[in-house]
């Protein structure tokens, strides 16, 4: 009858609970005395806990962030510009339930990609759907769609996810079809998901990076209105050999 109840729970997929089961029989001087409500409260919390702690790696794994960056290990020093006491509410997740974007700026080296990453593993961990992407790779993949037919299919997904993060935005200047593409994106993300975009060009000049004026104009009221700006400033971390970097 044991093997049976061990069996019927694996087939509900149901394996943490049936794990926790069987450590209950093998001490049963540490059970027995607990009701059958408060053995079964126990076990119930194991399974809650292992499918939330299987969900985040799955989100962690589909995010494809370029850095295994946590929040926990930033540094907060004062001459890099990043304040615990505003970062607080961002590590907090409000601007996800707000659909809002944040901006983050600052030379080559001084952690941008480090703290894009860092935001979306925390966003991860409460198990919002994430996905990086080098700006310049989400713009081939959304032109080489519309010629193989994926295009569809690639706008869903990016419609999908709650946190897209954008980097090394600015590397090059956007000729007028990439920007279109673009956004698109943006257009479909305003006040329903939200986005963080890493660049070492000052968002004072992000105008200047897109060829057609007019679609500079409504890609940036999409991407800066109700925003959070993050100038990072301070020596490189590469050259501190610090693992907060934008390797």
């Amino acid at each position: 009858m044991n093997d049976i109840v061990i069996e019927q729970l694996r087939s509900l997929r149901m394996s943490p609970f049936a794990n926790a089961l069987e450590q209950q029989r093998q001490q049963p001087t540490t059970f027995d005395e607990l009701g059958f409500e408060e053995r079964l409260t126990l076990l119930l919390e194991h399974e809650l806990i292992e499918r939330e702690n299987a969900r985040v790696k799955r989100l962690r794994r589909q995010a494809k962030l370029r850095l295994n960056a946590l929040p926990e290990k930033l540094n907060y020093g004062v001459e890099r510009g990043l304040i615990k006491g505003v970062l607080a509410p961002l590590i907090a997740g409000n601007y996800l339930q707000l659909k809002q974007n944040i901006l983050i700026t600052g030379k080559t080296g001084c952690g941008k990609t480090y703290l894009a990453c860092a935001l979306g593993e925390q966003a991860c961990r409460q198990q919002y759907r994430v996905r990086y992407y080098r700006l310049g790779r989400l713009l081939d993949e959304l032109i080489a769609g519309r010629v193989d037919g994926s295009y569809i299919r690639l706008m869903n997904q990016l419609n999908k996810v709650d946190l897209l993060i954008l980097d090394d935005w600015g590397l090059e200047k956007m000729s007028a079809r990439q920007a279109s593409e673009l956004l698109e994106v943006i257009e479909d993300r305003y006040q329903v998901n939200s986005t963080i975009i890493a660049s070492q060009v000052p968002i004072k000049e992000w105008h200047q990076l897109i060829s057609n004026p007019t679609i500079a104009d409504a890609l940036l009221d999409r991407l800066v209105h109700n925003s959070h700006k993050i100038n990072l400033d301070g020596e490189s971390q590469r050259k501190n050999n610090l693992t907060l970097s934008d390797q």
